[in-house]
């Protein structure tokens, strides 16, 4: 009578008191079966090809694809460096003075631009950063925080990139926080020199360079601009965007 559990309910009495096969009920029986051996979820229905169903509002012109072509990506650091002079510090005369200096970057706030030229990366930009210097003044400990913004730049290496290309940077992690008291600076008006403090701050990012590209179903490639990579005849100069408030934040 079948393995299928349930099996005696495929059988009816008929009019003569004897036993008859429902076929209708071991028919479904059966279908449920093929379901379970196919693997499928649900023992309604039996349809083993799980394609995925793909509509076009509108016919494609073309079999070639747009996509982004990786050109490289690596690790870099960036520094951060600025020397303040001492007089910033209101009431603080000499580094005996100095407790502690203390700087807090404000990554959410960097500011910067990075932009391609033939095998290199040019990234020009500033970190707000709050320094924090405890000192004794007069006898008492005091608290003398200054915000400011310290300027970065770097160019890193990437052979094969040129003009163009799409630049994209991971989030900033700071590596490490430097400061150095008594170190020489020359004052405001630029006559003498003067002590100041040194402030260097290292960042790590990731960058990665792409490039637009066009893919035929061959996987044949070619660039969206065939001319990207040709040298220019003179040095290209860039004006990058001044930042927010000239950069000084305090």
């Amino acid at each position: 009578m079948g393995n299928c559990s349930g099996h005696w309910n495929n059988w009816n009495k008929n009019d003569k008191g004897k036993f008859e096969r429902n076929d209708h009920k071991s028919k479904k029986c059966e279908h449920k079966k093929s379901c379970e051996s196919c693997g499928h979820d649900d023992k309604s229905v039996c349809d083993c090809n799980f394609k995925p169903v793909r509509r076009l509002t509108s016919p494609l012109n073309s079999d070639c694809v747009l996509v982004n072509s990786v050109v490289g990506s690596k690790m870099v650091q960036k520094v951060a460096e600025v020397t303040l002079p001492l007089g910033l510090f209101v009431g603080v005369v000499d580094i005996a003075d100095i407790i502690s200096i203390v700087v807090t970057p404000n990554l959410a706030g960097i500011t910067h631009n990075a932009t391609v030229i033939r095998d290199k990366v040019v990234n020009i930009g500033l970190i707000p950063a709050t320094i924090t210097v405890t000192a004794l003044v007069g006898g008492v400990v005091v608290t003398l925080p200054v915000t400011t913004s310290i300027p970065f730049q770097e160019h890193t290496d990437f052979p094969g990139a040129c003009p163009e290309d799409i630049v994209t940077e991971s989030p900033f992690v700071v590596e490490g926080i430097f400061n150095q008291p008594g170190v020489p600076i020359v004052d405001v008006a630029g006559l003498e020199l003067v002590t100041g403090i040194l402030v260097k701050i290292v960042l790590r990012t990731t960058i990665t360079v792409t490039r637009p590209v066009i893919m035929d179903p061959h996987g044949g490639i070619c660039d969206v601009n065939d001319r990207r990579c040709e040298a220019p005849t003179t040095p290209p100069i860039f004006t990058l965007p001044a930042p927010p408030n000239g950069g000084l934040l305090g």
